[in-house]
């Protein structure tokens, strides 16, 4: 490494970190997107159009990035199943759950997700957990159960005990997409296996969004449409893409830490734009799921990808 590339690591490290907080505040403003969008139209169309668009905007990238790449029939079968938790039941408890809590306890129940995959790779990938992990597992559930129990106690505003919960299923079959990936990480490139799960998530989905196909006339109005192409473009391909770019120069234990822009800015989008209260139930939750997260995703030593 010469000297002038040497002095530009820091900076390529830099736009790093500011590529990985941008994909995940996208996922997080994208809670109250799809809170919207929920209120306006089917689930399963919602998730449906979401996913066809995605397509017609990875396939030109794929052609120009990747060009024709054969898929391995186990990486086709993996990416099936992809498309089945992370795509559908994703969409359906985070939709529908949406359609019951708020955009703020959604977005706290969403920061989970780095526990809920610590326990998944325990379960299912019998990897071991360190006793940091095992105890961000318990601050998230501490967190969840904050949450419900203010919601039977007639505390805070605005959420439910079982929208929440109908979240929650979302978040596990974002997990269970999660420890599927590590199945075929590297097996071919990252925006051909996002053009084939978005592709096979458009099949899936074809049959649960057609009773429902004649509510794309409320797409007539440009606010709701706009909504859906923003929610389509930002949290199907560009956050897919400002994260894998960001892992380019940072490592992945790094990287993880970034996951507390989605709950911060779920948050920030559910106060400023859509007028929902932040009370002390919620003060309690966000402080014990950043917690999990930061345990979740901390790492024990830092090296740049120079």
């Amino acid at each position: 490494m010469g000297p002038s590339e040497g002095a530009l690591a820091p900076a390529r490290v830099i736009i790093a970190y500011g590529q990985l907080a941008a994909s995940m505040a996208l996922v997080g403003a994208n809670v109250a997107v799809a809170k919207l969008l929920a209120e306006a139209l089917p689930i399963a169309l919602v998730a449906f159009l979401r996913c066809g668009l995605a397509v017609l905007v990875l396939l030109p990238l794929v052609a120009w990035r990747d060009g024709l790449v054969r898929v391995p029939p186990v990486v086709r079968r993996a990416l099936f199943w992809q498309a089945v938790f992370g795509t559908a039941i994703y969409n359906a408890g985070l939709l529908a759950g949406l359609r019951l809590t708020s955009a703020l306890e959604g977005g706290l129940v969403l920061a989970s997700l780095p526990a809920v995959v610590a326990l998944g790779s325990f379960l299912w990938l019998r990897e071991a957990l360190s006793p940091r992990q095992w105890l961000a597992a318990g601050l998230a559930g501490v967190g969840m159960a904050a949450l419900t129990l203010a919601r039977l106690g007639g505390l805070g505003g605005g959420g439910s005990g079982l929208g929440n919960l109908l979240v929650f299923v979302g978040v596990c079959g974002e997990a269970a997409y999660v420890l599927l990936a590590r199945r075929v990480a590297g097996a071919v490139p990252v925006l051909t296996a996002a053009l084939w799960m978005q592709a096979f998530s458009v099949l899936v989905l074809l049959p649960f969004a057609m009773p429902g196909i004649g509510a794309v006339a409320a797409l007539a109005d440009p606010w709701l449409l706009g909504l859906l192409v923003f929610h389509s473009l930002t949290n199907s391909v560009l956050c897919l893409l400002l994260w894998y770019a960001g892992l380019r120069r940072v490592q992945a234990g790094v990287a993880g830490v970034f996951t507390l822009f989605l709950p911060a800015s779920a948050a920030l989008v559910a106060v400023v734009f859509l007028g929902e209260a932040f009370g002390a139930v919620h003060g309690l939750g966000f402080g014990l799921m950043l917690g999990s997260v930061l345990l979740a995703t901390w790492p024990g030593r830092y090296r740049s990808r120079a």
